[in-house]
Formats: structure tokens, sequence, C-alpha cells
């Protein structure tokens, strides 16, 4: 019998995050988002459901919690969608496979995500600097999926025409200290299980704001934060349904048509 895989995510850490979370902007945008892709559908939606952490985002939605097991009931929705908490689960297949039993045939997912490129740069910032000061590295930022490897997981738990595509937000900071201080306000702080259980050495984060900088910095003196947001695509197996194409026949690629244009945004003036 095969060892069960250590948790990635400490959950009760991560409800008092969320719990603290005042910055939703990026919450915001991906509903926008989902709004947006759902007038591209010829479709009227009667039973809709979001799964979320931050219901106040979707005034207008019946919305469950992101928990290990959903709140939903087989076969009762025709849209179910994941918004920007795939990321933390500890089993994402498990997520989707209990949100398409949810569905009724022919219903509609939609699930948003960060992905692999979100946080790069402060990745790489608080990578190198740790290494320097401390001479070793811990876990201190979330692993996020590819998109290839993402858009997989649909067809495993069981969607009919998938797709994954992808998008990306950069936001401009004062500096690292004031970014590290927006994703404690966005609810997205370290939740890892795997986290050290001690303050970070100041050392530490003063030299990866300075490599931040250095290596980042816009002609302005701001320093620019990737979020890259992964949307993904599938519904419910029906019989109506078209048949996918033979590789190689696709006169477009959907994923092209829905990508949206890098768009900058500024948080914070001081």
């Amino acid at each position: 019998m095969s060892p069960t895989p250590p948790l990635l995510t400490d959950r009760k850490a991560l409800a008092l995050h969320r719990a603290r979370a005042t910055a939703l902007f990026l919450q915001e945008e991906a509903a926008l988002e989902v709004q947006e892709r759902l007038t591209e559908v010829n479709r009227t939606f009667t039973d809709p459901v979001i799964v979320t952490p931050f219901p106040s985002v979707w005034p207008n939605f019946r919305s469950v919690p992101d928990d290990e097991v959903l709140a939903l009931q087989e076969g009762m929705q025709d849209l179910v969608v994941h918004a920007m908490a795939l990321h933390w689960s500890n089993d994402p297949v498990g997520q989707l496979v209990q949100c398409r039993r949810a569905l009724r045939a022919d219903g509609l997912f939609i699930g948003l995500m960060f992905g692999g490129q979100t946080l790069h740069e402060l990745r790489a910032a608080l990578a190198e600097a740790e290494t320097e000061v401390t001479g070793g590295l811990s876990p201190r930022v979330l692993p996020m999926g590819e998109i290839r490897d993402l858009g997989g997981l649909l067809s495993r738990a069981g969607f009919a025409l998938p797709v994954a595509d992808s998008f990306t937000k950069t936001v401009l900071y004062r500096d690292a200290l004031h970014l590290m201080r927006d994703l404690r306000a966005m609810g997205e702080g370290n939740a890892l299980a795997a986290r050290l259980r001690r303050p970070t050495q100041p050392a530490v984060l003063l030299r990866a704001a300075q490599i931040y900088h250095d290596r980042f910095a816009t002609a302005e003196g701001r320093i620019p934060a990737t979020f890259e947001i992964i949307c993904l695509t599938g519904w419910a197996p029906h019989e109506s349904q078209q048949k996918p194409l033979r590789p190689g026949s696709a006169a477009a690629r959907l994923a092209d048509a829905l990508n949206a244009a890098e768009q900058p945004l500024s948080r914070g003036n001081g």
C-alpha cells in the first residue's frame, strides 16, 4: 500500500489568512472574467453555483466554500464556477471531479486559479536572498501548476471538450515589502504545510527587496508583480456534444481567441 502523500496546504492557516483578507481586487477581476466568458456562451443558466472562499465577490449567486468536500449535490447544477481557489487545494483533481458530478448533463464548468508564472519575480528574489543570507531555502511561495499540466486535469476529471487558457495581470508596487503586505491582505499569505514556523529574518526580506528592485524595477522605480490566471473550461458529457476534431485539424485555437492582453495595475501611491 503506497503511503499517503504529504498535504500541501495547512487549511487552518489558510482560513485564518482569508478571514483577514481586505484586498480582493484579483478575485473581482476573476469574477469579471467569468461574466465576460459567459456572454460568449449561447446558454441561459438557471442553477449556477460558485465555489469560492469570498462569497462577497459574488453577491447575486449561490456560493459554497472550497472545502475538501464541496457542499454540492450530484446533478443539481447547470453551471459550476470554481473561483480562484484551486491552487490551494490538496486534491485539485478531486475538486474537479466533485464539480463535474454536481453538473447536469451538458452543464458547464469554469475554473480560475493562479498559474505557474504568478509571482515569478518575487520567488526569484526570495530564493536568491535566502540562499545568500542563510545558506538554504525554505518553502515560502505556493508551487503553482503550468497550463499544459492543468489542462490535463479536466480530462482526468471526466469533462468533455476541455479547454485551458490563461491571461496575466501585472500589478505595480512601491517595493517588495509593499507587495508582501498586499499578498497578506489578499488572503494569499504563506499557508504551506511545510512552511517555517518562525518569523523570516529581516535581513532576508530586506535583501529580497533590494534584489527585486535591482532586477525588475520600472523606470519610475516601481516593481512589477505578475499574476497569471489560468481558466479551465469543460462540459459535463452529453450525447449531443460535438466530437473533438482530429489533432491538427483545427483552424484556430480557442485559447488564442480567449486570451486577454496584459494590463498593468498600480497598487498604492505612497
